[in-house]
């Protein structure tokens, strides 16, 4: 008899979880959610273009020490998509909203990509909602601008084109082992990106890889060193998005922050490497130590 393979489906992840899938109004945002687990608030933030299925392999996991709360972004997944740029100002507030719809005072943030840029200046901008904060992957601290020309490109081209062709080729930019990249995640990205509306919608995401617009938010000391809450940079050697000399740069601008990389993943090491992801995640957030 064959053993099963490591990852079965989305579905299979979920399987022996008890979870809900709702959608709730935040400010009039159709917002959709998956809620898990019992204990202390953990809300993941997926990257840009994405969507909460980024966390399907850790939800099981991080329920038995969480109540997890994983949703779309507004403009992403299949939250509502109002025509209006999505600043990180924009994003926070969302987030924030999200939290009082669901009777959130204060919760650990865990942001991947875009995710963790919102939930850092949500942190330095709002420190009584965020208890410990995880910054994954959070990419191109330094604002190169080769970095955001292919983050746009590679993306509109995407939307502008749902094909499996396209879209694997964004999705695979995510991953160091592309072999990972599953005909399933591409599909449901795919299914994403052909939403009506979704092309106007990935352009008001994209304003944040335009350097004019950029400079607004940018990763910057004078707002980074306002993050009181500890702070976990979970960083990889495969990163596409920036190195461990950004990382480096974030550990200077924190107040109260340590590093740890997960050695042979890409942009996605809540995927990649679910296991060390989550030991990450409770060392640090239950434990209160830092991983090793």
């Amino acid at each position: 008899m064959s053993t099963l393979p490591e990852h079965i489906s989305l579905w299979g992840e979920l399987a022996d979880v008890d979870h809900e899938l709702l959608h709730i109004d935040v400010g009039g945002v159709r917002t959709r959610v998956l809620r898990a687990g019992s204990g202390p608030d953990l809300i993941l933030l997926h990257g840009t273009g994405g969507h909460l299925e980024a966390y399907a392999r850790d939800i099981a996991g991080l329920a038995a020490d969480f109540r997890v709360t994983a949703y779309d972004m507004v403009g992403h997944g299949w939250s509502d998509l109002p025509d209006r740029p999505y600043t990180i100002d924009v994003l926070s507030d969302h987030l924030l909203g999200l939290m009082d719809a669901l009777g959130i005072n204060s919760a650990h943030l865990s942001g991947e990509s875009l995710g963790g840029w919102v939930t850092a200046w949500t942190a330095a901008h709002h420190p009584d909602r965020v208890e410990r904060l995880v910054l994954n992957t959070p990419g191109n601290i330094a604002d190169k601008p080769e970095v955001m020309v292919r983050m746009r490109e590679s993306t509109l081209a995407a939307v502008r084109d749902p094909s499996d062709e396209t879209v694997r080729r964004r999705v695979e930019f995510l991953f160091h082992h592309k072999e990972m990249v599953t005909d399933e995640l591409v599909n449901l990205r795919r299914a994403v990106y052909g939403r009506p509306g979704f092309l106007q919608a990935i352009t008001n995401t994209l304003v944040l890889q335009d350097p004019e617009i950029r400079k607004d938010f940018a990763w910057r000391p004078a707002w980074v060193g306002k993050v009181t809450a500890p702070t976990l940079l979970l960083w990889t050697d495969h990163d596409p998005t920036g190195g461990l000399d950004e990382a480096e740069t974030l550990l200077r601008w924190l107040p109260d922050a340590r590093l740890h990389v997960i050695t042979d993943a890409g942009h996605w090491p809540q995927w990649e490497k679910p296991g060390e992801f989550l030991r990450a995640h409770r060392d640090f957030l239950v434990l209160g130590k830092d991983p090793v």
